[in-house]
C-alpha cells in the first residue's frame, strides 16, 4: 500500500480491480480545506484516461513493476514483437499498449513495464525523443515566414508531424513522442 502523496507520474496502482498507470498529477490546496492530489490515470489494459481525485493520505494498493529494455523487431497479426535485451526472449505487445507507437519503427529500444507478480505486461514506452527522416513535405514558400509558420510532413513511420517550412524532405528530424511535436533538426 502507498499513500496518495506519494504517487508520481509512472507509479502503478489497482483500482476497481484494474490497474492504472499515473500520466500526470498534481498537489492542489484549496483555500479552504485538506489538500488534495489531483491525478489522470490511464488503464493499461484498454488505453482509458480518467481523473482521479485523492484526499492526502488516502491508502492505495501499489503494483509492483520491473522496467527493462526492449527491441521493437515486426509487427504481426499477434501485435508488435519485442525482444529482450538480455535474453533475447520474445513477446508480443498489441498497439493500444505502447505509447509513441505512431513514431517507432525497428530497431528502436522501448521501456517495457510488468507486474512482477505475475510477469504480465503492462505497457511499453517510446523514449521521449525520437530521431526519424522526412518521406514526403512539400517545399516552403518563400515570403511565408512573418511568424511561426508549419507546415505538414510525413516520416518514416507513416506518422505525420507539424515542421517549419524551412524543413525539406529527405531531413531527419528530432520529435516529442508524447505529443508528436517538431524539436528540431538533427545535422547528420
Amino acid at each position: 500500500m502507498i499513500n496518495s502523496q506519494e504517487i508520481k507520474i509512472g507509479t502503478c496502482i489497482r483500482m476497481d480491480g484494474k490497474i492504472w498507470t499515473c500520466i500526470d498529477f498534481q498537489h492542489r490546496k484549496p483555500g479552504k480545506g485538506n489538500t488534495v492530489m489531483i491525478t489522470k490515470l490511464k488503464n493499461v489494459a484498454d488505453g482509458r484516461v480518467l481523473e482521479r481525485t485523492f484526499q492526502i493520505g488516502f491508502k492505495l494498493e501499489d503494483v509492483r513493476v520491473e522496467r527493462r529494455p526492449y527491441q521493437y523487431l515486426y509487427e504481426d497479426s499477434t501485435g508488435c514483437i519485442f525482444m529482450n535485451q538480455e535474453t533475447y526472449e520474445q513477446i508480443p505487445i498489441g498497439k493500444h499498449q505502447i505509447t509513441g507507437v505512431d513514431f517507432m519503427k525497428e530497431g528502436d529500444i522501448v521501456e517495457v513495464v510488468t507486474d512482477t507478480s505475475d510477469g504480465t505486461v503492462l505497457l511499453a514506452e517510446m523514449p521521449v525523443k525520437t530521431t526519424l527522416k522526412i518521406t514526403h513535405s512539400e517545399p516552403g514558400v518563400k515570403g511565408n515566414t512573418a511568424t511561426n509558420a508549419t507546415k505538414p510532413a510525413t516520416l518514416e513511420t507513416g506518422a505525420e508531424v507539424r515542421v517549419p517550412l524551412f524543413i525539406n524532405e529527405g531531413e531527419t528530424i528530432q520529435v516529442d513522442t508524447r505529443d508528436g511535436s517538431y524539436l528540431g533538426r538533427v545535422n547528420a
